[in-house]
């Protein structure tokens, strides 16, 4: 337990201390809220209304999908997973540390813009505090569980970048925090409910924020996390202490069973 506790104290600090976490985890994500705000918000006034669940659901997704496979990947690579197995670290600290440690880091940026989005733009806070910190921790879990996922299944840096900007960028455009899932074409509809940021912001406006779901909301939080619970466990089976590449290619596939969650919603919904 003592070990656990001085590993995450580490990669909690890590994320302050190196530069490219701390701009993941805060400054990125901050930087982006005050613009929006300033400037979305008298582009359609409307935006104020979903401002905080808006830029909560953004900062989750910047920090877990572009902050946290990254680190998993050189780690691998530099061999310091088997320095890990050498001295009995299990593969279930390996990945669930991060998630925490992430986690924390968004509880922290999350009340920054849940204190300041009132005092600066005029926005509504929630009006169902337990129903938003559930929301808030399923899409948390589902966005880190798929991370760390991404993460065990590149190959490279490079792959994780492409694997996590192929969620990232599709849940900025169609799930929800732009424009309402209302507006969306049938087919884009469809495609969004694969995303955790089209179930987040759902649950968000139907549970926390009093506005109405499009649908079930309570079906989105459990989707959420049934995701997270699904990716984080092939991210187990599938973790690797080494680079070395033998089937790695043939069992990664099975990285695709993480949709499972989301496909149940689409023919559910």
């Amino acid at each position: 337990m003592n070990a656990f506790r001085q590993h995450f104290t580490f990669e909690f600090l890590t994320g302050i201390r190196n530069k490219n976490l701390l701009m993941l985890n805060y400054l990125f994500p901050l930087g982006f809220y005050l613009m929006m705000g300033f400037i979305m918000a008298e582009i359609n006034p409307m935006f104020k209304e979903v401002l905080v669940p808006a830029m909560t659901a953004f900062t989750v997704l910047a920090a877990t999908l572009l902050g946290v496979p990254d680190p998993l990947v050189n780690a691998r690579e530099k061999g310091i997973y088997r320095s890990y197995k050498i001295n009995g670290v299990p593969r279930f600290s390996i990945l669930i540390i991060p998630i925490l440690t992430t986690m924390l880091h968004l509880t922290i940026m999350t009340a920054i813009i849940i204190t300041t989005a009132p005092l600066l733009f005029n926005a509504p806070i929630p009006t169902n505090w337990f129903s938003f910190f559930v929301v808030f921790m399923a899409l948390a879990f589902a966005s880190s569980g798929l991370s760390v996922l991404i993460g065990v299944i590149s190959a490279s840096s490079r792959i994780t970048v492409l694997l996590s900007q192929a969620v990232f960028l599709p849940s900025m455009l169609i799930g929800g925090l732009m424009f309402p899932y209302s507006m969306l074409p049938a087919t884009a509809q469809k495609v969004s409910l694969l995303l955790p940021a089209t179930h987040a912001m759902n649950a968000f406006n139907g549970l926390a924020m009093g506005f109405g779901a499009d649908f079930n909301a309570w079906l989105s939080v459990w989707v959420l996390f049934l995701g997270g619970l699904v990716a984080l466990g092939l991210a187990i089976y599938l973790f690797r202490w080494n680079s070395q590449k033998d089937n790695h290619r043939g069992r990664s596939m099975l990285a695709i069973l993480a949709l499972a969650p989301y496909l149940i919603g689409v023919f559910t919904i």
